[in-house]
C-alpha cells in the first residue's frame, strides 16, 4: 500500500465535502473548508485517531471494510472508490463478492430519512450503515467492528438487542437468517470474507452448525412487521419495521416508524431526542 498517497487522497477528498451534503450540522466558525477529521471519522465509523494515522501515512493497512466506509462517507463516485481500494492494496470489489456499496440514489433516500431510524445491511446480514436515529433507538452501532457488525453473529453469539422476542421468535429469526446466509453463499461462492464468516460462525456456535447442517430454508411463517423495542429510557415501543430490498445492489434497508398520534409515536420521539443527546455527549 502507498500509505502516504492514500492519506493525501483521503485528506483532499475530505476537504471538498461540504458538511451540509452529508447531514453534518454547521454551527459557529469553521476553519476546515470541508469536513473536519472527527466528522469524517464519525461518518465512517472509525476513530478520529485512526483516521489521523491514515491521513499521515502512519497506518498503512486499512481493511477493505474501512476503505469502503471511507468511500461511502466521502460520497466518492465509482472511479474514485476503486482508486481508494487500489491505494490501500485491495482489489476493487467485483461482481463475485457481496456488494456493500450504497449507490447515490439510496444515499439520497437515507439523507431524507435522517429523523427516522434506518439501517442498511448487505446480503450477508452485515450492517453497512445505521443513521443517528437508529442508534438512538437501538443503541450505538459505531463501536461495532468486524464480525460484530453481522446480524447472524449478533443473534447467535452477541449481546441481546433491544428488540423483544419470545424464545420461539428468536429461534425462527435465527433459522431464517441462516437460511438467507446459505442463499447468499450460493450467489457469491468466490467471496472469501463470506467464507470466513461461515467458518467463524461454525467454529463458535453449535446452533449455527445445527441450522447450517440441516439445509432447511427457514420457518414457513413470515416475520411480523411489528417489533417491540425495550428502550432503557422510555420503556417499550411497538413500531412498524419495513424491510426494503434494493435488488440491483443486493441491499436490505430496515425502516422503523410509528403511527402518528399514538403513544408509541410519542415514546419514539422522546427516545430519539434522548438517544441523540447521549450519542453527541
Amino acid at each position: 500500500m502507498n500509505g502516504s498517497e492514500f492519506g493525501r487522497m483521503v485528506r483532499r477528498w475530505r476537504d471538498r465535502v461540504s458538511p451540509e451534503t452529508v447531514g453534518v450540522p454547521v454551527g459557529g466558525r469553521r476553519r476546515a473548508t470541508g469536513l473536519r477529521r472527527e466528522e469524517l471519522a464519525g461518518l465512517a465509523g472509525i476513530s478520529a485517531d485512526y483516521l489521523t494515522r491514515l491521513e499521515q501515512g502512519r497506518s498503512t493497512s486499512p481493511s477493505a471494510q474501512v476503505v469502503e466506509s471511507l468511500a461511502r462517507a466521502l460520497r466518492l463516485p465509482d472511479a474514485e472508490r476503486d482508486l481508494l481500494h487500489e491505494l490501500a492494496g485491495h482489489a476493487s470489489p467485483g461482481h463475485d463478492v457481496v456488494p456493500s456499496r450504497i449507490p447515490p440514489s439510496v444515499q439520497r433516500l437515507l439523507d431524507r430519512l435522517s429523523y427516522t431510524p434506518v439501517a442498511v445491511y448487505d446480503a450477508a446480514g452485515t450492517l453497512i450503515v445505521a443513521n443517528t436515529a437508529y442508534d438512538a433507538l437501538m443503541g450505538d452501532t459505531t463501536t461495532w467492528r468486524g464480525i460484530e457488525r453481522n446480524a447472524v453473529w449478533r443473534n447467535l453469539l452477541g449481546p441481546r438487542s433491544r428488540v423483544v422476542l419470545t424464545p420461539q421468535e428468536r429461534a425462527d429469526l435465527q433459522a431464517r437468517q441462516v437460511a438467507d446466509l446459505r442463499l447468499t453463499v450460493a450467489r457469491y461462492p468466490a467471496d472469501r470474507n463470506l467464507g470466513r464468516l461461515v467458518s467463524d460462525l461454525a467454529s463458535h456456535s453449535p446452533r449455527f452448525r445445527e441450522l447450517w447442517g440441516s439445509g432447511e430454508s427457514g420457518p414457513r411463517s413470515e416475520p411480523s412487521r411489528h417489533k417491540t423495542i425495550d428502550h432503557p429510557a422510555v420503556g417499550r415501543i411497538t413500531l412498524d419495521c419495513d424491510a426494503l430490498v434494493i435488488a440491483a445492489d443486493d441491499l436490505r434497508i430496515l425502516v422503523y416508524t410509528a403511527e402518528p398520534g399514538t403513544d408509541d409515536a410519542e415514546r419514539l420521539a422522546l427516545a430519539l431526542v434522548l438517544g441523540t443527546q447521549t450519542l453527541v455527549e
